[in-house]
Order: C-alpha cells, then structure tokens, then sequence
C-alpha cells in the first residue's frame, strides 16, 4: 500500500507489483500511470476511500497469480529500456533552443496576475545567484568530462564480446 500526498513515479510499486503483489496506493502524481489498471487498485487520498481500495484490493486477490504479474512486469519494465528512454530525454534536453533570460521573462508573465510576476522574481533570484556563483568560482576553472561518444554502441559491442567468448 502507497498512501502519498505526493507522488512523481513510485519505485516501490513497481518492485511489489514484480513480487506478484496487488497495489494499493493513492491516485496521486503520475501513480495512475506507472502500472496497468489491473494491477493496482487507486483510491483517492482520503481514509474512507483507501479503506474501500483494500476492501476491493482483498476481493481482487484470489484472482491474481504472481507469477503472471511478475512476466508482465519483466515485459513491461527493464532497465535496459528504463536507460534507452533516458538517455532519449537527455538527448532532446541537450537539443533544445537556449533562450536567454531576456527572451523568457515574457512568457514566464503570462502564467498568471501573480503567478507570473513571482515566477521572473524567482529566474531573476535565480539569476543573480548564478552569476555570484561565477564571479566566485568561474566555469573555466571546473574540469570537463570528456566525451566518450554513444554508450549505446559501447554497450552493444560489450554484449558481443560477451556472447561470443561464451560459445
């Protein structure tokens, strides 16, 4: 059972749900998402309505073979997926326009009477933070990582040299 406020994505259910566990938990943050309907039983976060997300959860259960949820679950997550869409993310991340600050105040306005102005105070706290934090320690004097170029061939080429020294 997850009983979150809060919640972005939840670990902790995957690997019960890997056990061959039914989840409980809280319809909160990106929770709905994470596991197929049949797999997990949401409740809104209130006492009253996870008490009768369990009562449905123990109705459910007879029904649930860990061993099937745990084959769905190896087909539905795996890290080695978990590492390709991650690095699909940073890629986009490293590929997207670098406005400057200038250029996004503006849009940052429109977010609302309130919301808009305290969103540009806290970029321009930001802001100046940042260029404290230069004046103090310039980025010329922080090592670089070098490239290493694309991980994926890296670890293509490792799982061949694998294969082939165990036949």
């Amino acid at each position: 059972m997850l009983n979150s406020l809060t919640e972005a994505f939840c670990i902790a259910i995957l690997e019960a749900a890997s056990c061959g566990l039914l989840t409980v938990s809280t319809r909160v943050g990106g929770v709905p998402e994470v596991l197929p309907d049949d797999m997990i039983v949401l409740a809104e976060p209130d006492p009253e309505d996870m008490v009768r997300a369990v009562r449905q959860a123990i109705d459910i259960l007879p029904g649930i073979d860990p061993q099937i949820m745990h084959r769905r679950m190896k087909k539905l997550y795996s890290w080695d997926d978990v590492a390709k869409r991650t690095e699909i993310v940073y890629d986009r991340a490293m590929q997207s326009s670098n406005t400057n600050l200038l250029d996004r105040l503006p849009r940052y306005l429109t977010c609302g009477a309130w919301a808009g102005k305290l969103f540009c105070l806290v970029m321009i706290i930001n802001y100046l933070v940042w260029c404290l934090l230069e004046f103090l320690q310039p980025a010329e004097g922080i090592e670089e990582v070098p490239d290493i170029g694309s991980l994926h061939i890296r670890l293509d080429s490792a799982d061949d040299q694998c294969e082939t020294q165990g036949n």
